[in-house]
């Protein structure tokens, strides 16, 4: 894959932290950089997710419907239960 160079700019204390953990970590700064932004990336996708599956499940029955779903239930087991 082609790499592309960009500038950026950032605080100097960030700056110092990045500088520091990526001379700890024996990598270039850049290498620290694309490890943050894939991080990153990826923790945004997974949230997405996690907001879909949310709203998926965000029309479950209210105590209402829920108590008229299990009255429903019990009437028809009484209906069927001398059936079999």
């Amino acid at each position: 894959m082609a790499n592309i160079k960009t500038a950026i700019s950032i605080e100097k204390p960030l700056f110092e932290q990045v500088d520091a953990l990526a001379h700890e970590l024996k990598i270039p700064r850049s290498r620290l950089f694309v490890i943050a932004a894939r991080e990153f990336i990826k923790r945004h996708k997974n949230q997405k997710l996690l907001d879909a599956i949310n709203d998926a499940y965000d029309d479950l029955p209210s105590s209402e419907e829920e108590t008229t779903l299990q009255q429903m239930r019990f009437r028809h087991f009484e209906l069927v239960k001398n059936q079999w």
